[in-house]
C-alpha cells in the first residue's frame, strides 16, 4: 500500500517537474472564445495542418455548426477526402506509419488543452507558446526542437507560415552553484522568412489554440452563461427565503 502511494505521488508531481525542468515562461494566450471568425480560422488551421496526423476522435464535423459553419461550408473546406459531415475527426494516418516515422503515435488532440491545463497551469498558454518556439536543431531526427517542450518529436508543421529560425544559446552562472553552468536561450536568428509576419503568425497560432480549447468543451460558453443566470436565480431564493423566515420568527415573538 505504502509502495502504490508513492507511485500516486510521483505520478502527480511529475508535470510539476517535468515544468521546472523546463522552465520556459509561457505567454498568454488571446481571449477568442467568443469570437467566432477567430474559431473558423482555427478550425480550418487544425484540419489542414493538425488532422493529418492527429486525432480528434471525440468530435464531429457537424458540431462545427456550433461556430456557425453551415453543412456546405464544412463540405467545402473542412473535410479530408471521403469523410462526411457527421463523422468523427479522425486523422487517415495509421497507428503503425506514425510510430516508424516519429517514434510514437501522435496523442489525440480532443482535450489536448485542458490536458495542458492541469499540468501547465493553462493549457491555452502552453500551447500557444509551444507553436511559436519551435527552432532548427539539426541533431534531432525531425531536424527540430522546442523551447518549451525539449526534444519534441513532433515535427514543426507550422514552419511554412512562421519560417526558420534558429536559436541562440548563451551559458549562463547557476546562481545556486557559481561553479555550474547553465545554458540560456537568448534570441532566435531568421535563417528562412515564412509567409507570415511574426504579428500575423502569433495571430493565426491565437486562432488554432482557442480552437483547441474551443474542441475540449464545445459548450462551455452555454455553461458559463448557464451558471450566470443559476447564480443570480440561486441569489434571488436566497433573499426569499431570508425574508420568509424573517417573517415567520416575527409572528412567532
Amino acid at each position: 500500500m505504502k509502495m502504490f502511494k508513492k507511485i500516486i505521488a510521483a505520478l502527480v508531481l511529475l508535470p510539476a517537474l517535468a515544468l521546472a525542468s523546463e522552465g520556459y515562461p509561457l505567454d498568454h494566450a488571446p481571449d477568442r472564445a467568443n469570437n467566432m471568425a477567430a474559431l473558423q480560422n482555427g478550425a480550418k488551421l487544425f484540419v489542414n495542418y493538425c488532422l493529418n496526423c492527429h486525432s480528434a476522435s471525440s468530435m464531429r464535423y457537424s458540431r462545427l455548426k456550433d461556430l456557425g459553419l453551415t453543412d456546405d461550408q464544412i463540405k467545402g473546406s473542412l473535410l479530408l477526402a471521403g469523410d462526411k459531415v457527421g463523422d468523427l475527426m479522425t486523422t487517415h494516418l495509421s497507428a503503425k506509419d506514425a510510430k516508424a516515422w516519429f517514434g510514437a503515435a501522435p496523442p489525440d488532440l480532443s482535450v489536448i488543452a485542458r490536458s495542458k491545463s492541469s499540468e501547465a497551469g493553462s493549457g491555452p498558454d502552453w500551447l500557444y507558446t509551444y507553436l511559436r518556439t519551435y527552432y532548427q536543431d539539426d541533431s534531432r531526427p525531425t531536424g527540430w526542437n522546442n523551447l518549451v517542450f525539449h526534444n519534441v518529436g513532433m515535427p514543426h508543421v507550422l514552419w511554412e507560415l512562421q519560417g526558420v529560425r534558429s536559436a541562440e544559446f548563451e551559458e549562463v552562472e547557476d546562481p545556486h552553484d557559481p561553479s555550474q553552468k547553465l545554458t540560456e536561450f537568448k534570441k532566435f536568428n531568421t535563417v528562412k522568412p515564412g509567409k507570415l509576419t511574426t504579428a500575423e503568425y502569433d495571430s493565426e497560432v491565437a486562432d488554432l489554440v482557442a480552437y483547441l480549447n474551443w474542441m475540449g468543451e464545445p459548450a462551455q460558453s452555454t455553461r458559463k452563461r448557464l451558471g450566470v443566470w443559476v447564480l443570480m436565480w440561486m441569489s434571488l431564493l436566497s433573499v426569499l427565503a431570508w425574508r420568509l423566515n424573517a417573517s415567520y420568527w416575527k409572528e412567532v415573538k
